[in-house]
């Protein structure tokens, strides 16, 4: 269980990542999805107005490099102040960093709405210090990192392994990986906030949140933003697998019932006079056969 440390100080960041703005629905969402969305980034504004700290974000801020102007002007109305960020790989046209001057997060670093911090974008390593506050030295960096992998193969690395290796930050902020939690070592912390919308079906229990962190004793609080229940659903996914449910019973049938001693045809005939196929298909089959004779 995520260890939860009430601190009566003011924080000296807001942390977060992984925000994934986007003007199409996502398969697995039942409610207006562009209002719930706003109403999170929203939330993060007002705690960023409440506390006047920056909000350190670490990665993927658009679900596409090329957002269009109307979600541009969306995020412009909507962002945050004193917001500092680093590309993920959906930031950059074809995870090409020589091409990210061409994507929305440029155009908002033009509109000086957002501060971009160099060297600790998707598929780079580290070479220094993001950024110092209070004096602590802070990494910003999007890279998948994990307390154990989040699927088979995963590349990124363990958090534990990370805060073992680059010893030098007090704090590290890292995305990519949509769960969230914090990993401790020696008084250091690593920390993945993970997404702020739930945008695929297996994230249906998962509870956004951002980080207050608090530098003085490099401790962080979670606040967990307010999300409404039953808006995801699994019916598209529960409708694949009755397809494929459905196209696997009838191969079996096929194997089944096959004879090998007779034509492709015979077979065909003997295997709908046994089923119930529809004559729209058996039509369509047919034609296929007398295409493939031609």
């Amino acid at each position: 269980m995520e260890r939860k440390t009430v601190i009566s100080t003011r924080p000296d960041a807001i942390l977060t990542s992984d925000w994934h703005l986007r003007e199409d629905v996502p398969t697995c969402r039942k409610d207006n999805f562009e209002e719930a969305m706003w109403r999170k980034v929203d939330f993060i504004s007002d705690l960023q107005r409440r506390y006047d700290c920056p909000v350190l974000h670490a990665g993927d801020l658009f679900h596409h490099w090329k957002p269009s102007p109307y979600l541009l002007s969306k995020t412009i109305e909507h962002l945050p102040k004193k917001f500092y960020t680093v590309l993920g790989q959906h930031d950059i046209p074809r995870h090409n960093l020589e091409l990210a001057y061409k994507s929305g997060v440029y155009t908002l670093v033009s509109a000086e709405k957002v501060v971009l911090l160099e060297g600790y974008h998707f598929g780079q390593n580290p070479t220094g210090v993001s950024m110092s506050i209070n004096g602590r030295s802070i990494l910003v960096w999007h890279h998948l990192t994990y307390q154990s992998p989040p699927f088979p193969g995963a590349s990124g690395g363990m958090a534990g392994g990370l805060l073992r290796k680059f010893k030098s930050f007090d704090l590290i902020l890292t995305g990519d990986n949509h769960i969230s939690f914090v990993e401790e070592f020696q008084g250091r912390l690593l920390v993945n906030p993970g997404s702020l919308m739930r945008q695929t079906a297996d994230q249906m229990e998962h509870k956004p949140r951002v980080y207050l962190w608090f530098g003085k004793e490099n401790k962080v609080q979670p606040v967990f933003i307010p999300i409404e229940e039953g808006v995801i659903s699994r019916e598209h996914i529960e409708e694949v697998e009755k397809r494929n449910e459905r196209i696997e019973a009838f191969i079996s049938r096929l194997d089944s019932d096959w004879q090998a001693e007779m034509s492709f045809e015979d077979n065909l005939r003997i295997f709908f006079e046994a089923n119930k196929v529809h004559e729209r298909v058996k039509e369509i089959i047919y034609k296929s056969i007398e295409n493939e004779k031609v």
